[in-house]
């Protein structure tokens, strides 16, 4: 792939000169319009060998644009709170808003490519991250954003020559360390691993640019026209960006689900609801003291009917953790910030680190449920969705964080008490809207997005658990008891497994 990359290609002072200030023209053009419109971001990678000029790049793009709408992000090694998250959390953080321009100096390719190159990654492993990497670029670009990815290449002497130049320029000598001359000992090696990664990852959607670094002048107005072209070329198009890629949802031949399969009448009394409640509290203090949880995080993720219990269960579950080990994240509607963002950027910046727990009242499953059934996206969206959150939850489960999802049902005779119930009470009247009473004409909508959404994102690393709550201590006692089995599934063979490896 770095072929056309290694012909000597080179630009004259005269012609450099006279290119130079239209690109620049048309560019700041190009940028002022992205920042005006505000309707899709920019995500440029900049990648390569040593000495390939992406430094000097980024520098020029700062010259030659707007620095006020540019945001640039280094990443080198990850940080002790980075590696207790995700591999991708830290590139969540940093995507840039809609109408900006981030260019990534190292990206989410860096540390596979090291990783491979020591030895430390199988070639099955490289693929399957690769496999991630393809799917998360696809869903940036269906959230609307543009994705410019630039290799810069040198040939081996090419980059020797260039190292011993930066070298000798005391300008320039501090930016060639130790390491860089021992990259150049494994660029064969780069090469088999890079070549390998651009052809797995060169997607219709998230091509591969590959630029040849050799001639300064050379390099400044090829990733100036392929930046010039890509956001004139988006900006001009009008059509939507979005399409659907699932069949439309067949209609069910009957009245049998995994709502109307729920047993409702289920209750606990007074007495067994405050027994089991101190079981199950006190067992779950103890689970996320144990040792072994310091290497996970546990997710809660609360969804549910109006008025089905969701903060009260909540409650019973904060009850038995340390303040100052969970986060409760109440999800509304998405404020201007992140509506300016991927649709689940706001649900990663919450995503919490080793040790610890999140709340989630609400969460991610909103635009398959209220934003599918009150029409706030559009089909694409919601019906894509469904693999963007598997994957999602895929990579948190990977990463070890324990993920629990509640669904909590009601009849619409119980709802119908509890909603009346907080119109009369004045301390819970701000708990009834508007909407809660309008929603209770769309149940047959809500009640097919619910089954959907349960067939589709109930997964063997994060199932659903559908709580019966009518009776709000059988609920509260099923959440908790829920916890402490998902917890004990997998902190108890982790801790028998540390005692056998330490008798061998």
């Amino acid at each position: 792939m770095f072929e056309s990359a290694e012909l000597g290609h080179k630009i004259d002072k005269e012609t450099f000169r006279a290119e130079e200030p239209k690109v620049r023209a048309a560019l700041l053009e190009a940028q002022f319009e992205l920042q005006e419109k505000a309707d899709f971001p920019v995500v440029l990678l900049i990648s390569g060998v040593d000495g390939g000029g992406k430094s000097e790049t980024i520098n020029l793009l700062y010259e030659w644009m707007d620095p006020r709408y540019l945001s640039t992000l280094a990443f080198s090694e990850p940080t002790d709170e980075e590696r207790e998250r995700p591999y991708m959390w830290r590139f969540w953080r940093a995507l840039p808003p809609k109408g900006r321009i981030g260019i990534f100096a190292g990206s989410w390719y860096s540390h596979p490519i090291a990783e491979r190159i020591r030895g430390d990654l199988s070639k099955s492993s490289l693929d399957q991250r690769m496999d991630q990497i393809n799917r998360f670029e696809a869903m940036l670009v269906n959230e609307g954003a543009l994705v410019i990815k630039l290799w810069f290449h040198l040939s081996k002497e090419g980059q020797r020559q260039r190292l011993k130049a930066l070298e000798k320029d005391p300008r320039t000598a501090w930016r060639v360390t130790p390491e860089s001359w021992a990259r150049l000992k494994t660029y064969d090696r780069l090469q088999e691993v890079a070549g390998h990664i651009l052809r797995t990852t060169n997607s219709p959607w998230a091509p591969w640019d590959v630029v040849e670094g050799t001639d300064d002048r050379y390099r400044a107005l090829r990733v100036g026209k392929i930046l010039l072209n890509a956001l004139q070329n988006r900006l001009a198009d009008t059509r939507d960006q979005n399409f659907p890629v699932a069949p439309p949802m067949a209609p069910r031949i009957d009245n049998l689900n995994v709502l109307t399969a729920l047993d409702l009448t289920q209750k606990l009394d007074k007495d067994a609801y405050e027994a089991q409640l101190a079981k199950w509290q006190g067992r779950l203090a103890e689970l996320v003291r144990h040792p072994e949880f310091k290497k996970h995080s546990l997710i809660l993720a609360f969804e549910g009917s109006d008025a089905a219990g969701k903060g009260g269960g909540i409650r019973r579950v904060t009850e038995a953790l340390d303040a100052r080990q969970y986060q409760i994240v109440p999800v509304a509607a998405p404020t201007d910030e992140e509506r300016a963002q991927p649709y689940l950027w706001r649900f990663w910046r919450h995503i919490p680190r080793c040790g610890r727990v999140t709340i989630f009242d609400r969460t991610w499953y909103g635009r398959v449920l209220v934003e599918r059934v009150e029409g706030f996206c559009g089909e694409a969206d919601w019906l894509r969705a469904y693999t963007e959150i598997n994957d999602f939850e895929h990579e948190l489960h990977e990463d070890g964080a324990i993920v629990v999802k509640f669904w909590l049902q009601i009849s619409d005779k119980e709802q119908l008490r509890r909603f009346k119930e907080r119109e009369k009470v004045e301390f819970k009247r701000f708990k009834i809207t508007e909407d809660d009473w309008r929603n209770r004409g769309k149940s047959e909508a809500y009640q097919a997005a619910v089954c959907d959404m349960v067939d589709r994102t109930s997964t063997g690393t994060a199932p659903w658990t559908l709580v019966e709550a009518d009776d709000k201590n059988f609920a509260r006692v099923k959440i908790l008891r829920t916890i402490c089995e998902r917890l004990e599934s997998v902190l108890a063979p982790q801790k028998a497994k540390n005692k056998k490896d330490s008798k061998q």
